[in-house]
């Protein structure tokens, strides 16, 4: 098993054509291990929410290769897309998204649903609920619980299908600065204790503290640190 989960090798995106042309990224290339829990970090409008939706599979780059798993996605059909993307990504929005109708345990194993492996699904969402500190909330509707819990229960929603890599999309921004502070102690435990891969966008920085990498983001290029150098080099 490789330790590179993630390759990205000249990825750019283009939007738009003649006068409207915009490269949204461009020449992007880096790569994430197993087990580490990276920040993206940028600006408004730097391109970090388009370089998660081609590391999410929500889109496609105009050129270059997003690699998971040792597997070139932009390969693959849409079809294959999906299910590939059902296999080996874990979502975490700004908004829990949960189903207000179904309970917490019920939106944690939702994905094990449409991933068709129900398998033990029950027994492993009661397991990472558990994890997550709602062992006494799992059977409440989610539109019952408070916004931290409900994003609690995002994070095992995003772990329950075992992902190669958990995205999260700015995760605490919908949150007062305690609750936000106790949603990124538990993402860093969780990567800690199952050595689960996270690829977090956030505009706010500091809210994460130490991390393992930071890859920055400006004007559609990606820079390793937080400091964007003075020469425009690449990051490898």
């Amino acid at each position: 098993m490789s330790d590179i989960v993630l390759e990205l090798k000249d990825v750019n995106k283009i939007f738009g054509k003649g006068d409207t042309r915009v490269h949204a990224l461009n020449n992007v290339s880096f790569s994430v291990r197993r087990g580490e829990l990276l920040l993206i970090v940028g600006s408004s409008g730097s391109g970090k929410s388009t370089l998660l939706n081609m590391i999410g599979l929500l889109d496609r780059p105009t050129n270059g290769q997003v690699i998971i798993d040792g597997t070139n996605t932009t390969k693959l059909s849409d079809n294959k897309i999906s299910e590939f993307r059902n296999s080996k990504l874990g979502f975490i929005f700004q908004f829990s998204n949960l189903m207000a109708d179904l309970s917490i345990l019920e939106n944690v194993m939702l994905p094990r649903s449409i991933q068709g492996t129900t398998k033990n699904s029950e027994k492993e969402a009661i397991e990472l609920l558990r994890a997550v500190g709602l062992e006494s909330q799992m059977q409440k509707r989610a539109n019952k619980v408070s916004g931290g819990q409900a994003q609690r229960a995002a994070i095992a929603r995003g772990l329950v299908n075992h992902p190669t890599i958990v995205l999260a999309d700015e995760p605490t921004g919908n949150l007062d600065s305690v609750t936000a502070e106790t949603i990124v102690q538990l993402m860093k435990s969780m990567a800690k204790k199952l050595n689960q891969t996270f690829v977090i966008v956030t505009h706010d920085r500091h809210q994460f503290g130490e991390v393992d990498r930071i890859i920055t983001i400006k004007d559609g290029r990606a820079f390793e640190g937080e400091d964007v150098p003075s020469k425009m080099e690449l990051t490898t």
